[in-house]
């Protein structure tokens, strides 16, 4: 049984901690199924939303219809802006000129990413691809979600929306038509593939990575490295563990038993050996709702194993020492 669209938008903005419950996000609309569903789930999900159109004076009568299009249906204030050749300029001039707005969102969507990594590939060499979240406070919250979801959506909520007559004549409308049909004919596997290269990995500071790298080459039968911030690397033989403390927000961990995690809580998320909620345990702990989605949780595998300052599972007393300093 698949989630309901916005259960799967929301469990993925949680995850990736994109927007507080409730907090305040400007969408980036075109028009279009992928920005128009995304306004819609958004507001659906009771977060605070208002929407913004960027005018860049092309296309003619079509581009200034679908700016009537978003002020109408999405209440969408529209920036008018000089034209600029370039898809990669258009894209760079949306995010300088509503950078004012603070938390932004846009539309992009799995199979956006998709279609950027073998761009990028090709033009490249690189797979990397669309960032979940940009520096400049531009999330991606729908890069799970494919178009042809986001279509079916607008289609159920009866939303009208616009469609970009120039998209066949692009890099990537020719990608979408032509290059990825064929692909997906040599290997039907093609779509996951490519999703999961362009998957942002976290990268190590530099000189963690340079203390972790002359660890783990070193000869020698047992060694340590201090790698700052009180979390020290000891290499015994074969075996390599990471011993210290974690500073979580407020919270300051430090666990007695190796392969212990620490995340946010997920949706169904319960204490190991206990069938009350996690959600519960804080609802009870009347922890408040803007502090929920940041609680720190230990994990050991799949099974929450302690909420610090709350509770422990049985058999886990003693394991996970908890400190907040606010």
């Amino acid at each position: 049984m698949v989630a309901p669209l916005t259960s799967r938008i929301e469990a993925f903005i949680r995850a990736h901690d994109l927007m507080h419950p409730g907090g305040a996000v400007t969408c980036l609309v075109s028009g279009g199924a992928d920005s128009t569903c995304l306004w819609h789930a958004l507001r659906t999900l009771a977060y605070d939303v208002s929407a913004v159109h960027v005018h860049h004076g092309v296309r003619g009568a079509h581009a200034d219809a679908d700016a009537e299009h978003c002020a109408t249906t999405m209440d969408a204030r529209v920036l008018h802006v000089e034209p600029v050749p370039t898809e990669a300029a258009m894209r760079s001039l949306r995010y300088a000129v509503t950078q004012a707005c603070g938390l932004r969102a846009t539309g992009h969507t799995a199979t956006d990413q998709i279609e950027t990594v073998l761009y990028r590939i090709v033009s490249s060499g690189s797979t990397r691809g669309i960032k979940v979240r940009r520096e400049d406070g531009v999330v991606r919250p729908l890069l799970e979600i494919t178009r042809e979801e986001t279509v079916a959506y607008c289609k159920e909520h009866r939303l009208h929306v616009r469609s970009d007559a120039t998209n066949a004549d692009t890099t990537r409308g020719l990608i979408r038509e032509e290059i990825l049909p064929l692909l997906r004919r040599i290997h039907p596997g093609v779509d996951a593939n490519l999703r999961a290269l362009g998957e942002a990995r976290p990268s190590l500071p530099r000189g963690m990575e340079a203390s972790l790298v002359e660890l783990l080459s070193s000869r020698a039968g047992s060694r340590s490295a201090d790698l700052g911030s009180g979390v020290r690397a000891v290499r015994e033989y074969d075996t390599l563990r990471l011993e210290g403390t974690l500073e979580w927000g407020p919270w300051t961990l430090e666990a007695e038993r190796d392969g212990l995690e620490v995340r946010t809580r997920r949706p169904g998320d319960h204490l190991a050996g206990r069938r009350k909620k996690v959600q519960d345990l804080l609802v009870d702990a009347k922890v408040p709702r803007a502090e929920r989605e940041t609680w720190p949780v230990v994990v050991c595998g799949d099974e929450v194993v302690a909420v610090p300052g709350i509770a422990v599972a049985p058999g886990w007393e003693g394991v996970v020492e908890a400190r907040r300093t606010q």
